[in-house]
């Protein structure tokens, strides 16, 4: 636990740092070359759909990846994409809703709201209701799905993997691409990859690992998004691996409102914020920001059927 400062120590540039967190950072200067956010989530930001599109596209941010992390958000993602030319959704049970699922939440573990536990038909029925919804025309992806050993403890484990395996069973019935959730579980994810067989099309979302890592994900063809994180003091790990990633492997992401790239960390995140991550991915990989902007669209609209 943090020290507590006092208040006479706060000076005026604090406070004003502090007043600013919920206000949206300003336009950046758009892109030449326009571009997809390959994973958002529009049903957590503030506003309108169309507006956040329309404030997207003003910068060259002409496409989005809507992205389900429940049964609620995945049918909501489904709908906003058959609402609207500019939204592709994909669906899935992120992976701290599965033991949320069978287990309940008694203690407040997940910040998500008190849980009844389901047990196994309760995984089934929710995971069967991802499978329809997945063969969906709009619906582009089967994700987030993955492991995540940050937020769920042991006794969650066995739910999580049950349902990333049940996932990429999904993802390669329907021919879609399985978007990947991989928190502090690298060699369990890859290990559950191999085990399964991946899908055609794999896309570890807000990538996390290291260098060695990007190399294994490029060798078996795995895409690899970017956040805005890369920018963060403390990410060299991820800008090193970034630089090793080939560029027809590479996606830009803002997972809004989450991640909101430097200078604006700690703001809320809106996928009108693409450009700024995606020049500092240019500047780590050592190519002109249109360059980048051409493999990161086309990239995209490969990796996801458009």
């Amino acid at each position: 636990m943090a020290a507590t400062a006092s208040n006479s120590g706060t000076t005026g540039g604090e406070r004003k740092k502090n007043d600013d967190k919920d206000v949206p950072p300003p336009l950046p200067a758009p892109l030449n070359v326009p571009v997809a956010d390959s994973h958002t989530h529009l049903d957590m930001q503030k506003g309108s759909v169309d507006d956040a599109l329309a404030k997207a596209a003003s910068v060259g941010v002409t496409k989005v990846i809507q992205v389900g992390c429940d049964l609620a958000g995945s049918r909501w993602a489904a709908e906003t994409a058959a609402a609207h030319d500019a939204v592709w959704a994909t669906v899935a049970l992120h992976p701290n809703e599965a033991p949320r699922i069978v287990l309940g939440d008694p203690d407040g573990w997940s910040r998500q709201g008190a849980r009844e536990p389901g047990g196994d038909a309760a995984l089934d029925a929710a995971l069967a209701e991802i499978d329809a919804l997945a063969a969906l025309p709009h619906v582009r992806g089967v994700g987030e799905t993955g492991l995540d050993y940050f937020r769920t403890g042991p006794e969650g484990m066995a739910a999580q993997e049950r349902s990333f395996r049940r996932h990429i069973d999904i993802a390669k019935r329907h021919g879609k691409a399985l978007v990947i959730h991989d928190r502090e579980a690298h060699d369990d994810v890859l290990r559950v990859l191999e085990e399964e067989g991946a899908p055609e099309t794999v896309v570890f979302h807000c990538y996390s690992g290291d260098a060695e890592m990007a190399k294994i994900c490029a060798a078996a063809g795995y895409y690899m998004s970017f956040a805005g994180n890369i920018t963060f003091k403390n990410a060299q790990p991820l800008r090193d691996a970034l630089a090793v990633a080939p560029l027809d492997l590479v996606l830009v992401e803002t997972d809004a409102p989450f991640l909101t790239p430097m200078p604006y960390r700690g703001r809320p995140n809106a996928p009108y914020l693409i450009p700024v991550t995606l020049r500092a991915m240019a500047e780590i990989k050592g190519v002109h920001e249109d360059a980048l902007a051409t493999a990161v669209a086309a990239n995209t609209a490969r990796a996801f059927g458009y």
